[in-house]
């Protein structure tokens, strides 16, 4: 007995003095009763892949499809081998400490119920729960780097026994077997789940809260295959209060965040709100970052004066990364973007490096042709699983200084420190807002609100994830990219220093399908050339052309190259 009291006071000391969240009206709070705004990152594609992450989505979409191919090419064994070593890289305290120090305050974690319990056609005893260590070895660890760097991990059940909607890549629906909605075993197999993870962390402060089930879409009775038309949603209500309920018999203290059905945001139907400590989820993706389109979250919050949380967000311009952020701020609202990896990745805040010999698998998996041999295949997967390291990765810092500084700031930084005399590629303009660091035309993607604003916003998906239309770049001398898509009127500005105020030579590296003209301009507007580039012919027969004395101070220079017709492709300008 004196055993039990000594670990309670401590365990009540723990709370005292940690920073454990609940709610408090419509707001997030720690136990200091400060207001917290969630600030997160989710660890996508880790635990449970989708196929567009990995670029499979044209012929394997959900997880368990892109495992029948890799098992196709190396056995089952092998593709076990792969998963293991996966799973391993995906994430480790390596990424945690980066997001930290990048000033994210949480992780939210889409968990794969497989990791952690046999799916119920695999369980030896119908209605007996075997539970798996793998998946919840992951969880302490990934909650163990979060302590460590005081940021908060929220567990989202992505992928429920049996999947939760007709949407099959978002929770790895096979649908040749009963659904989560179809099979009461499944739902009494999720409730089980959560009650087995609420036991194992309901002690644990740095455990931001549970996101029980996510992006639901499902028709119970509705006409619109996701859900988004159901008036009732009864089912998915009743569910979520059956999960509170078996989380309460062993865990009072953490926050319970529900999400609504079509992927989250139709609450249609809400029973009377049913946990003190509970908190709506809703997503956002493609529109515009204004009131109205967050206005049925911010009346939710008001009509049951509960905290609201934007669990999941992302895939889109830095452009509307920094809008909505600044949205999200005026409401106190709380947030995690999408996702941490994947593979050709510009919108995110890494980049998983693809392969030539992975490439050429996706292809065989794509056209045909001749079959890899296993041994070839075998090493292309282990290397991309090597490449899922943080080491390996190519980090974002256009992103992250999109989501944090330029919410507030709308100064520009250069994109390295260019010394003159110097060559400066045209993709490293600067760090910045547009119309501050640049200036383009297509430069968000709003296709949700207004289906005519689908827009790649970087046509060329290379480098950056500005507006600028950046491409791959094969000229003599390059860093590997070009600026293209050149529009009237856009323009790019460079930050760089020199050791002597003077007039400098510019040569100008660039190509185009007709004759061309730029201008040179100060930040300030202040003109100091302009430039008659005549036709190469093609969009990689590269010119070099010379302008003569431009003057420019010494010290910090800001100067612009201003497009004044279409067309035009700039790969680098060196000044001498």
């Amino acid at each position: 007995m004196k055993r039990v009291i000594l670990l309670s006071a401590l365990l009540l000391s723990q709370f005292g003095t940690s920073q454990l969240l609940k709610t408090s009206g419509q707001k997030i709070i720690n136990d200091k009763g400060e207001n917290i705004q969630l600030r997160g990152l989710g660890l996508g594609g880790w635990m449970l892949q989708e196929g567009y992450m990995l670029k499979t989505a044209d012929f394997a979409g959900p997880q368990y499809k892109i495992k029948e191919k890799i098992a196709e090419l190396i056995g089952e064994d092998g593709m076990n081998n792969f998963y293991k070593a996966y799973l391993k890289n995906g994430i480790t305290k390596q990424d945690i400490d980066f997001l930290a120090k990048a000033g994210f305050n949480s992780i939210r974690l889409p968990m794969h119920y497989n990791l952690y319990t046999l799916s119920i056609e695999k369980e030896p005893v119908k209605g007996n729960d075997t539970w798996l260590n793998e998946g919840f070895k992951m969880t302490d660890d990934l909650l163990q780097w979060c302590k460590d760097n005081k940021i908060y991990l929220i567990l989202d059940l992505h992928a429920a026994p049996g999947g939760q909607g007709n949407d099959a890549n978002i929770s790895d629906n096979d649908k040749s077997k009963p659904s989560l909605w179809e099979s009461q075993e499944n739902q009494r197999k999720t409730v089980a789940l959560w009650k087995k993870l609420a036991e194992r962390y309901k002690n644990e402060p740095w455990i931001g809260g549970y996101d029980i089930i996510n992006e639901p879409n499902i028709n119970f009775t509705g006409k619109n295959p996701n859900g988004t038309d159901e008036t009732s949603n009864a089912p998915l209500w009743k569910l979520q209060k059956d999960i509170t309920d078996a989380i309460r018999e062993v865990d009072q203290k953490h926050i319970i965040f529900i999400e609504g059905n079509g992927w989250g945001n139709n609450y249609n139907g809400l029973i009377s709100i049913w946990d003190k400590n509970m908190a709506f989820s809703f997503h956002k993706y493609w529109n515009y970052n204004d009131d109205k389109t967050i206005q049925f979250a911010l009346d939710l919050r008001e009509k049951h004066n509960m905290p609201i949380w934007l669990g999941e967000t992302g895939e889109n311009s830095n452009v509307w990364f920094t809008e909505l952020i600044q949205l999200l701020d005026k409401h106190n609202i709380g947030y995690a973007f999408w996702p941490m990896k994947k593979i050709d990745n510009i919108a995110g805040i890494t980049n998983v490096k693809t392969t030539p010999e992975y490439e050429k698998l996706l292809e065989y998996w794509t056209k045909g042709g001749e079959k890899p041999s296993k041994e070839y295949a075998s090493k292309a997967l282990m290397k991309i699983a090597d490449n899922y390291k943080f080491s390996n990765t190519e980090v974002k810092n256009d992103v992250i200084d999109a989501m944090f500084r330029q919410v507030t700031d709308a100064s520009t930084l250069p994109f390295k420190n260019h010394q003159i005399p110097g060559r400066i590629f045209a993709s490293e303009y600067d760090l910045g807002r547009i119309g501050a660091a640049y200036q383009d035309k297509d430069f968000i993607n709003l296709w949700v609100s207004d289906p005519a604003k689908r827009s790649e916003w970087n046509s060329g998906q290379q480098m950056r994830n500005d507006g600028v239309d950046i491409y791959k770049c094969h000229d003599k001398i390059t860093n590997q990219y070009y600026v293209g898509k050149t529009e009237t009127g856009e323009w790019l500005q460079y930050t760089f220093t020199t050791k002597a105020g003077k007039n400098y030579s510019f040569d100008i590296r660039y190509s185009a399908q007709k004759d061309s003209k730029i201008r040179i301009e100060t930040a300030a507007g202040k003109s100091l050339a302009s430039v008659s580039l005549s036709a190469t012919g093609g969009d990689e027969n590269w010119k070099t052309i010379s302008v003569k004395d431009v003057p420019l101070q010494k010290g910090e220079n800001k100067i612009r190259i201003i497009f004044e017709n279409d067309g035009l492709n700039l790969n680098y300008f060196e000044v001498k």
